[in-house]
């Protein structure tokens, strides 16, 4: 499963004028029976939002207070992600008569058009915050404190990454989450500004959009969505035409031909670039220092399965397996448990994102001949100088085939593709 969570913004997404209709709540239900995990991304204060919305259990976790506090339903348990608003703060505004002013746990807000006050308070006081707008609301949270950021938080407690997860909102303040999960959403009634970065627009607005949007995920875990996700996907190079070649993680088995070094060295500078996670398979022990990642084995210790399964069940991890000291009749069943685990692996976290074999002619014989290694692949990348020495079970695996022209990946070298 590549979308292990949906994170939805609450007024103008799943509510319309305040309100989640009955449709949207059954189809939320569903997706979290599915083994996805949801969580609300709001502006509004928890107090506020349990008296409109009573259904919160069945959410994960809640970011309320526009990222500024987290809230598990389950347990009761809030979480503030900032400090509280200072009282001075507070006292110039009510001096100012500032309406419909509302003080959270750690959120400060108003209506348009009283963040002329807020700016000018903020001034006066030389406090350092933010003012964030959200259809005729005015936000005032500590600087750097955002959907975003409470959602980064959300996330790293349900031990999921933000590549596997997508994002839907209507408002201004919903650019900064959608920017940062794998897909982005906007429903139909999303401010323009808004639908124009989203990856895609749901047909129906509000919780119709999402029920929509619920579906889809469903049905095929957006695998029909994937032309239109463009913005996370990895820079292999040109072709002769000029045009890019990218990858995703999440695309089918591929082998990268041509080149005679550092091809895998330039593709996990680029995960690592876009932080995703890796998992490098090492046949010769040469990526011994190899970016940001744990090497498991060596050339006297062959690498255990059971401990690169637990490095890569943390969020953020990565790992080069240095397969030097298992000996080539020892590697197809060393492989096809590991490939089996982090299959397993990657269902239940979506982690690693990519699993690249450096050398892959070296990391199987020739002559193997076992058919069982096309129900293990799923999504790996394979790299090799020499793929005619591949054993053919690997090569019917495999279903797209990129060439290079020169020796390593950049924006400037040409890539063959078939």
């Amino acid at each position: 499963m590549r979308y292990l969570a949906l994170c939805t913004d609450y007024d103008g997404t799943i509510a319309r004028h305040g309100v989640v209709d009955e449709p949207t709540i059954d189809a939320l239900a569903r997706l979290r029976e599915s083994g996805r995990r949801l969580i609300m991304v709001t502006g509004r204060e928890l107090p506020e939002l349990r008296t409109v919305f009573p259904r919160l259990d069945l959410f994960n976790l809640v970011v309320a207070e526009n990222g500024a506090l987290l809230y598990n339903p389950q347990t009761k348990e809030e979480t503030p992600l900032c400090e509280p608003p200072l009282p001075a703060f507070v006292e110039a505004l009510k001096a100012r008569n500032v309406a419909r002013l509302s003080v959270g746990r750690t959120i400060v807000a108003t209506w348009e058009p009283h963040e002329q006050d807020a700016l000018e308070v903020i001034r006066d006081l030389g406090l350092e915050l933010q003012v964030i707008f959200n259809k005729g609301a005015v936000m005032i949270l500590p600087s750097g404190v955002n959907k975003a950021t409470g959602l980064k938080a959300a996330l790293t407690q349900l031990n999921l990454s933000a590549h596997n997860a997508v994002g839907v909102g209507d408002a201004e303040n919903d650019h900064a989450f959608l920017g940062i999960c794998e897909c982005a959403v906007a429903v139909a009634n999303a401010l323009p500004s808004l639908q124009g970065k989203a990856d895609f627009v749901t047909q129906a607005t509000h919780g119709a959009g999402v029920t929509q949007l619920i579906e889809e995920m469903l049905e095929d875990d957006l695998a029909s969505r994937e032309s239109s996700l463009r913005r996370h996907r990895i820079l292999l190079g040109h072709t002769s035409a000029g045009e890019p070649v990218h990858f995703s993680p999440y695309g089918a088995n591929a082998l990268i031909t041509g080149g005679k070094a550092k091809v895998a060295t330039g593709i996990v500078q680029r995960l690592c670039q876009h932080q995703y996670t890796f998992c490098l398979i090492d046949p010769e022990g040469e990526h011994d220092s190899v970016e940001s990642a744990v090497v498991l084995g060596s050339a006297e210790h062959p690498p255990d399965i059971d401990e690169c399964e637990q490095l890569l069940c943390k969020p953020d991890q990565n790992a080069a397996i240095d397969l030097s000291a298992v000996a080539l009749n020892e590697r197809p069943e060393f492989l096809l448990t590991l490939f089996a685990r982090l299959r397993d692996l990657r269902a239940q976290t979506g982690r690693p994102h990519a699993l690249i074999v450096d050398e892959a002619h070296r990391a199987l014989p020739s002559n193997w001949q076992s058919e069982g290694v096309r129900d293990q692949l799923n999504s790996v990348l394979l790299v090799s100088t020499a793929p005619n020495q591949l054993p053919k079970p690997l090569l019917r695996a495999v279903d797209a085939v990129l060439k290079y022209a020169e020796d390593e990946p950049s924006k400037d070298r040409q890539v063959a593709a078939s």
